[in-house]
């Protein structure tokens, strides 16, 4: 392996691991810095620094030029193949071009045929999934302009030099927080990342001292209907593969929400199961045949 990718709390401690992995010294290799460390606002929005380190290349050595009278034959040489070769391309033309002609559209449809038929087949799928988070309907929801939540979030987006609306609605056990803006982005965070942990701490603060529980949902630019779009689809892709490779398939760490989210799609799939291992936050689903 000629390079190595690696994720660290900073620059240095990422080339260092990195270098590990390749066993070679700083002199060795080329680095080059993918993203850039931030610290966040009290941990939120905190990003890792993640680094390209790569073994240097060896200089190429130029191949010496030909003589001058050997090239001269080679030119008359191609010069001669490449007459020949023309002479025969006229003669074979005819015969080609009619087979590209009635080839290439019986191709192209049934290409576009495989495709359309791909997509129906997902789209049926996608059809009889119910959403993991049932989101009451907006008829049913009253707006809220006074709430101990929103005062918390303007504080918080305030004090990380956020500029953002956020609008509130209320059900009868349900807090629903949607944030539009510019900067909506460094909000949601790394697959949603800094979204859960605002979520999470906009719920302490809402249901401190309470004795009913209030469910609390941040949603930022449809982000969470989005990304469970995504998982379904994902989900359902990587169950069909497993059923013609007859080989599991092991996920890439999510939190429990996304987890929850591929463990519904496929609860009734006829030929695979799923089930979760490992400790969060590296706790991952495993896509196996039944």
């Amino acid at each position: 392996m000629d390079f190595s990718e690696k994720w660290g709390t900073d620059v240095d401690t990422a080339v260092k691991l990195a270098l590990a992995d390749l066993k070679l010294t700083i002199d060795e290799v080329d680095v080059t810095v993918l993203e850039e460390p931030s610290r966040g606002f009290f941990g939120i929005g905190s990003k890792l620094a993640l680094v390209r380190v790569e073994k240097k290349k060896a200089p190429v050595q130029e191949a010496p030029a030909p003589k001058q009278e050997k090239a001269e034959v080679k030119v008359e040489k191609a010069e001669k193949v490449e007459k020949v070769e023309k002479t025969e391309h006229r003669k074979e033309k005819p015969a080609k071009a009619h087979s590209e002609r009635t080839e290439a559209p019986r191709n192209k449809k049934e290409k576009s045929n495989r495709k359309h038929n791909k997509k129906e087949r997902t789209e049926r799928n996608m059809e009889n999934i119910a959403p993991v988070i049932e989101k009451v309907p907006d008829e049913k929801l009253t707006v809220c302009e006074d709430h101990v939540a929103l005062k918390f979030l303007e504080e918080v987006t305030k004090e990380m030099g956020l500029t953002l609306d956020i609008t509130a609605k209320t059900g009868e056990d349900s807090l629903y927080i949607d944030i539009q803006g510019k900067d909506s982005g460094t909000i949601i965070g790394k697959r949603g990342a800094t979204l859960d942990a605002i979520q999470y701490l906009t719920s302490l603060v809402v249901n401190k001292d309470q004795n009913d529980y209030t469910r609390v949902v941040v949603d930022a630019e449809n982000y969470r209907a989005k990304r469970e779009k995504t998982l379904e689809m994902l989900a359902i892709r990587l169950a069909n593969k497993v059923s013609k490779s007859k080989k599991s398939v092991k996920l890439e760490p999510m939190n429990p929400y996304e987890r929850k989210v591929i463990h519904a799609t496929l609860q009734n799939h006829p030929h695979v199961t799923t089930r979760s291992e490992g400790q969060d936050p590296y706790r991952r689903v495993i896509i196996e045949l039944k």
